[in-house]
């Protein structure tokens, strides 16, 4: 894609923009942003939002799978090498236990919204993040696709 900042008109990130909203609204109970016009002016309201979103898949070993256009930016990455990290390395290695700590009860819950914890940026700046959310990903069938976060808290440490 020649315009970084056009991904979100991809079929393929237009469909997981409406799991990860549909999501949300599913174990939150309210909108993720005000779902207004089509499917692709949603998936281009949420890459474009001023909060953090942030997915992976559900590998054994998950990738992530979708940034927002502010998650690519506090990550210095772009959407390329963003879709090629696993998931586990937006976090230092002392840090990786207390995430998926995180990421079970998020599992078994359907979502948390308390969650707070040190992040590293592909560059290797640390920042913590406050008041997330991260929620399971599910399909129309019920079926877990994968997990997200949400934040708009981050300072850099």
């Amino acid at each position: 894609m020649d315009d970084p900042n056009q991904v979100w008109r991809q079929p393929s990130v237009i469909e997981w923009s409406q799991l990860l909203l549909d999501s949300y609204r599913h174990w939150v109970g309210r909108d993720l942003l005000q779902r207004i016009g089509e499917p692709e002016e949603q998936a281009h309201a949420l890459f474009m939002a001023p909060f953090v979103v942030v997915s992976h898949d559900m590998q054994e070993d998950p990738i992530l799978n979708y940034g927002s256009h502010l998650a690519l930016t506090l990550w210095e990455t772009t959407w390329d090498e963003l879709r090629q990290t696993p998931s586990r390395l937006t976090a230092e290695a002392m840090n990786r236990a207390e995430r998926e700590w995180m990421l079970e009860r998020a599992r078994t819950q359907g979502f948390v919204d308390d969650y707070r914890g040190v992040r590293i940026s592909s560059g290797g700046r640390r920042f913590l993040i406050e008041h997330a959310i991260v929620w399971s990903v599910i399909d129309r069938a019920g079926l877990c696709q994968g997990q997200a976060a949400t934040f708009s808290r981050w300072t850099f440490l």
